[in-house]
Parts: structure tokens; sequence; C-alpha cells
């Protein structure tokens, strides 16, 4: 998509306009939609005609609010009002919002260019920018891989011009490409079928990336795992016919090194629950989203390999295995033994996810990195707490938690902070070995964060994201389609780019 800054406002941006569609934002208030500034901007140039059919239509300019009209044989052709609610607000959520409800509206429309003039008081116009464009084009994704006959004759929306914006912050659009292309891949992963996206596929995923942005790739084997004592992850993938893939993905910059991190997704591409067998009810049709935190670093490493952050050195890991039932199978009561020799009993075989982690927090550990971030659907406990739109955040360092939280805000994705309470740990003693897989229902997510605490290096700054709830949309919310959203991506992919602060553990 080609994004442009235009620094006119726009009564003086209306002339010579391009675009197929203009998007304009406006506030409700009691002084009456005649009155706006961005009104009386439209009146002057399309004629009074505009304000009389917005009157028909009984536009409030309600946040969520969309009114197009058709302005036949003029220049843009559709007009599109957005609805921003009360200005006390409206804030970079509401931004983004509005600019997926002008997208949206504009490709209804069947316009494949649109002129945007949003509201950017109180907000840094280049992140303004940012987010605009961002939630333009990642609003009007579609994926129609696995239809028969796709819709060929949908409108794209291929140029995008922001009115009002200054043209400093052209530079930041730069970026939108590789970052949306990162989150992109992260729902078409997502949301391939298992019987796709499996073990074998995210690894050519990775060697697709690699090739593409040159980043190093090593994927490990069963018998490498076998080596390396990942009894954990090797027991979850043993009830599969599809071997598991351990990939280890690296960006390196072209100069000097001044962090590595690693970021590890959780890379379950199907769980049935093993001989914990999910039931009714409990979405198994819908495991396949259970890798949604292996996309999500994944796609990140899509979109550091198109922006190229300098000084950060960016190591990426997924195990990935299905959860299966076979004679081969592991079973409730097993004792398996993670690569950092702990030994575990598994109370619960659909509790995988952490299982895998651990192997994969352990190997993680051992590259001496100064963070590191894993992100995981683990639990539904989080999804209880915290619902669709926020994902939860432990972290053992106060300074890398402030920067996760402030990269999620800046792309728009919602973190909430959750203790990390040592007393829960308890809850995981083993009569027989040194931990069990689950704990009680009673803080469930958090358990589950403390079980994984245990296999990173004491005294590594780490964070655990539980997307389990952020992952999916199943009706579509803000600038995410109904589908796989690709949660998370932009969270890291800001976090890397401000230079990936990571801290001490607090």
């Amino acid at each position: 998509m080609e994004f442009r800054c235009i620094p006119s406002p726009l009564a003086a941006a209306l002339e010579g306009l391009e675009a197929q569609a203009l998007a304009v934002g406006l506030f409700s208030g009691e002084e009456g939609l005649a009155a706006h500034p961005h009104v009386e901007s439209l009146t002057t140039r399309f004629g009074t005609e505009l304000t009389e059919r917005l009157s028909l239509r009984q536009f409030k300019a309600k946040a969520g609010e969309c009114a197009s009209l058709e302005l036949l044989g003029g220049q843009p052709a559709t007009v599109i009002l957005v609805g921003l609610g009360d200005p006390a607000g409206f804030d970079g959520n509401g931004l983004r919002s509005a600019a997926a409800a002008a997208a949206k509206a504009a490709v209804a429309a069947g316009c494949s260019s649109l002129a945007l003039a949003l509201p950017l008081e109180g907000l840094d116009s280049t992140h303004a920018a940012q987010a605009m464009a961002e939630a333009a084009r990642l609003a009007t994704y579609s994926d129609e891989r696995f239809k028969s006959e796709p819709d060929a004759s949908k409108t794209k929306l291929g140029a995008l011009h922001l009115i009002g914006v200054p043209e400093a912050a052209q530079s930041a659009l730069n970026g939108v490409e590789s970052v949306c292309a990162g989150v992109e891949l992260a729902r078409q992963l997502v949301a391939a079928p298992p019987n796709v996206a499996t073990p074998q596929h995210l690894a050519d995923t990775a060697a697709a990336i690699a090739g593409d942005h040159g980043l190093e790739l090593k994927v490990l084997e069963r018998g490498d795992c076998e080596a390396l004592g990942m009894g954990a992850y090797v027991g979850v993938a043993q009830g599969s016919d599809l071997p598991p893939k351990f990939i280890h993905l690296t960006y390196r910059p072209a100069g000097a090194v001044t962090r590595r991190v690693a970021l590890v997704g959780k890379g379950l591409t199907f769980d049935s629950g093993g001989y914990n067998l999910k039931t009714a009810g409990s979405q198994i049709e819908m495991m396949k989203y259970d890798m949604g935190g292996s996309a999500a670093v994944l796609g990140a490493a899509r979109a550091i390999g198109g922006l190229k952050p300098e000084g950060v050195e960016v190591h990426v890991i997924v195990a990935a295995c299905e959860n299966m039932i076979s004679g081969g199978a592991v079973h409730p009561g097993d004792i398996v033994t993670a690569s950092n020799g702990k030994t575990i009993e598994i109370n619960n075989t659909d509790a995988e996810g952490r299982l895998t982690l651990a192997d994969a927090l352990v190997y993680a550990s051992k590259l001496e990195p100064d963070a590191i971030v894993d992100l995981a659907t683990l639990t539904g406990a989080c999804v209880i707490a915290l619902g669709e739109e926020i994902a939860g955040l432990w972290s053992c360092s106060d300074i890398l938690a402030g920067a996760l939280l402030e990269a999620g805000q800046a792309g728009g994705e919602d973190l909430w902070r959750m203790p990390l309470r040592g007393s829960y740990k308890q809850g995981l003693k083993s009569p027989v070995a040194d931990m069990k897989n689950t704990g009680p229902r009673p803080g469930g997510s958090i358990t589950a964060a403390l079980f994984l605490q245990d296999f990173v290096t004491k005294g590594l700054p780490w964070a655990h994201l539980d997307i389990a709830g952020t992952v999916w949309t199943d009706k579509g919310r803000g600038v995410d389609p109904a589908g796989a959203t690709g949660f998370g991506v932009r969270t890291l992919v800001n976090w890397v780019a401000a230079g990936a602060p990571c801290g001490d553990p607090a």
C-alpha cells in the first residue's frame, strides 16, 4: 500500500484531492454537526446536500458510527463520515479504530484510494501516522486461501493519504509495510488448518524468512532434541505421527551489537488435549490456534528482517509439535525430565504447552541473552481473567515489563501486568517428582507463569505473555477482521525497535 502525508488542513487539501474516497472523523457534541469545522469545509466543497443527507440519516458521530455518501460525478466520489464519540475519551486506540472503520468503508464502496482526516490534537503526529497506516492496512486484510473460488472482484486499498499530517512523519511510514507483513504472516499461520500448518510448515516458514531477509536458521530434529535432554518437549511430541521441529532463527544487525534478546513462541500446531482429551464445548476444532505464540514470533522475525533495526541481535525460538493421542503418547501420571534436569509429573496432558516451552526456555537461557520474552496461548484462566482484548503479562523485571507495556500500547495491543506470587508455587509441588505441570484451578494462569519461570536462568530478565484470549476474534474487533489477529507481533517489533530495554530482575 502507498502511504502519503498531506500537511495541509482539510479545507486546503480538498482542492485537487486525487483519492477516490475521503474519510473525515467527527466528534459528537451538543452544538450539532453543522457547526463542526470539518463539516463546514465539506459543505463549502460539496454543497449543503451533504449535511442534508447526514440529517436524514440521523448521524450523531457516536464512536464507531460510520456514514458513506456517494457523490455522483464528484471527486472524491465517496465521502465517509466516521464518528469519534466524546473528544475526552479519544486516544490512540480510538484513532486506530477510526482509521480501520474508514478503510473498511472505502473498500466496501469500491474505492482503491482513501484520503483520511482525523484529529491529531494531543497525539504525537509521527506515532499517529504510523497507527493510522497500520490500521488501514490491517483492517482491510482478507484471507481466501482455502476457498475454491476466491472473490477476485474484491477491491483492495492501494493508497492512503493522511491529511493534516506533517511531512516529517513520512519516514515513519516506511516501516509500516514490514510490520503489517509480519502481522499478516502471523494471521495466516494461525488461521491455516492443522493439516497445513504442521511443524514442518513452521520450519519451512522460518526457512523462507531466513532466505528472504538474510537471517540464520537452525532446525533441530527429534534426535537432536533427545541428545540435548529435552524430555519435556519430546514427551509431548511423541504421540504424533508428525516429527517435531525445534526452530532457531537469528537476526544479526549489520553493526555493533548492544543487546541480545530471545523471543520464544509456543508452537502446538494442534492440541487434542492428549489423554486428557478436550471435551465438547472446549473448542477442540479451534486448537489450530494453539501455535499463536509461534506465529507471533515468526511474524516478528519477518518484520524485523524487513526493518533491520540497529544494535539488537534477536533469537527467535519455536519448539513446534502436535499434542495427539496414540499408543505412544504420554500418559497422565508420567514423569519426564527437562533439559535442565528438572523432573515433571504430568498430571494433565492438556497442559502440554508449558512442557514444550520449558525446554525452549532452557535453550534460550543458554544463549545468555539480555532478556527473554515468551508468548503462548497458555491458559483458559487468563481468558477468564482478562477477556479477549487484553493479554496477560508476567515478568521478574519491572524495567522489562514497563518496556513491553509501552511497546504494546504503541502498537494498539493491550497488556495487563499480572502477579508472580511466589507462594502459589506450592500448588505445583509433586510427591514423586520435582514439580507437577499444573496446579489448582484458582490462579491457574499465575501458576502456569511460575512453572515457566523455573526454566529461565535465575537473574535473567524474562517476561511471559499469555495471549490465549487475544489471538482470535470471532466477530472482528478494531483493526482485526474476524479470525486470527496476529496479536503480539507489533508489541515485539516495537520493543526490539526501541532498543529492547531489558533491565534487571525486580
